[in-house]
């Protein structure tokens, strides 16, 4: 079955949630179907499946197969980028705490239907020159404009 790309304010069943992190995992996933709201459905699926301290150990090796699979080298200045990953998949679990009782794939589409889906909402935390530092890219780093609840030491 053809799925169409995520965005914000998607609906998301639990098929095409499970198809989104199957394929990220498997390398298989249409790389025009690996959007902003698919990173964030598939950092749904992965929290749920495995837990925040799960999801902060695999997903970076995840997404780094999944990019050099699809053709997108991860190097200083594109591909797998740490700091957006730890982030999210903190804010992620945050958002998903709060709604335990539903279903994984209705917490995705909850979480697209938020502010936090928002490509630019790292940017209430980092600046643009921290965020796209080298040094962000390849490791965490601390936001330098708000806190937010991670530990920084990973």
């Amino acid at each position: 079955m053809p799925y169409s790309p995520i965005h914000a304010g998607a609906v998301i069943s639990a098929d095409h949630a499970t198809h989104i992190l199957t394929g990220l995992k498997a390398r298989t996933l249409p790389k025009p179907e690996w959007t902003h709201g698919a990173h964030l459905t598939a950092g749904v699926m992965l929290l749920d499946e495995v837990g925040l301290d799960g999801a902060l150990d695999a997903m970076p090796g995840i997404i780094r197969r999944y990019n050099e699979a699809t053709g997108v080298p991860n190097t200083d200045s594109e591909g797998y980028h740490h700091t957006i990953t730890v982030f999210y998949l903190a804010i992620i679990d945050g958002f998903c705490a709060e709604r335990l009782d539903a279903p994984p794939h209705d917490r995705a589409t909850s979480l697209l239907a938020s502010q936090l889906a928002r490509k630019d909402y790292p940017f209430e935390f980092y600046s643009k020159e921290r965020l796209f530092s080298v040094q962000a890219r390849r490791e965490l780093v601390a936001p330098d404009l708000k806190d937010f609840n991670i530990m920084i030491a990973r």
